[in-house]
């Protein structure tokens, strides 16, 4: 188990300005449930130990098989479900922010995924934040029985659906993928309308797609220039879809060892809203002591 430590509250906050606009960088950390980890309640605790140490949002990762990379790296050991995870985590904290980073959309079914989430958002306290992507693992694709080639358009129709369960009593979509009349999900998310969106990817049609369908954009390992120069690609898609917004929030994904004092502001001026944060160890100690230590020197 985790030792105990008492929460120390944030004294100090990078602030930066882009087109008059205040920013106040968030920070969140990423739980190791891909990690391998037997125990599940020690990835619980480190979700726990985030709240007490003052960061603002906690978050999970995907995969169902173990295949590919995913193997490579694990073997057999576990890698606990996202959803039953951030469910616990819900549970045992209060106010953190609870984030997927990110579901992959070719793996799931929108009608089920809607109901578990709105009831996830409803027990949390409308804390739930849905972080989407398309994947990058074909032999995973191939045996949950949705062709890699295609999985861009099945996303697009996914967040759609989504979108649609959560806010109509009686929602209708006709797709490639998805088609239906009428059709009634519950409960509804306890946000109105619904959670945020935020679409993961660095590459073109993972831009577009947060530029047409997301409320924000979700990338991994961006440095701040790269933000710069794709955020210019997302505002450009967002005008050729007629969007009357740009997502807003920017939430970069990246190891804590890059984050510092002189990062964290540079990332702030190139527009970047939270920094969602993993720490690559399978060490649960050393994964406490990376966030005590963050905390000490950045709140």
């Amino acid at each position: 188990m985790l030792q105990g430590f008492q929460g120390i509250s944030r004294t100090i906050d990078l602030v930066a300005h882009q087109d008059g606009d205040e920013l106040l960088m968030k920070y969140g950390f990423v739980v190791p449930n891909n990690l391998g980890i037997e125990n599940p309640m020690d990835v619980i605790q480190l979700g726990v130990r985030s709240e007490e140490l003052g960061f603002d949002s906690v978050w999970v990762n995907h995969h169902v098989l173990h295949l590919g990379y995913v193997k490579e790296r694990l073997g057999t050991k576990p890698y606990q479900d996202p959803l039953i995870t951030l469910t616990w985590l819900a549970s045992q904290t209060s106010h953190i922010a609870l984030g997927t980073s990110v579901l992959v959309m070719p793996y799931l079914h929108p009608m089920v995924l809607a109901k578990q989430l709105a009831t996830l958002d409803q027990l949390s306290g409308g804390r739930l934040i849905v972080g989407l992507g398309a994947g990058s693992l074909p032999e995973e694709n191939a045996a949950m029985g949705v062709p890699y080639d295609e999985r861009g358009g099945y996303c697009n129709e996914f967040i759609e659906v989504l979108r649609l369960l959560w806010t109509d009593n009686e929602a209708s979509f006709s797709g490639e993928f998805f088609s239906f009349e009428k059709l009634c999900s519950s409960p509804k998310p306890m946000q109105d309308p619904h959670p945020m969106i935020v679409v993961g990817g660095n590459r073109p049609p993972a831009l577009r797609r947060a530029a047409r369908f997301g409320d924000g954009w979700h990338p991994m390992n961006v440095s701040p220039d790269g933000v710069v120069r794709r955020m210019q690609t997302i505002k450009d898609e967002a005008d050729k879809a007629d969007r009357d917004h740009v997502p807003q929030a920017v939430q970069v994904r990246l190891d804590m060892n890059r984050v510092t004092a002189e990062s964290a502001a540079n990332y702030e001026k190139a527009g970047v809203t939270d920094l969602v944060m993993h720490v690559s160890t399978t060490d649960i100690k050393k994964q406490e002591q990376a966030l005590i230590q963050f905390a000490k020197d950045m709140f």
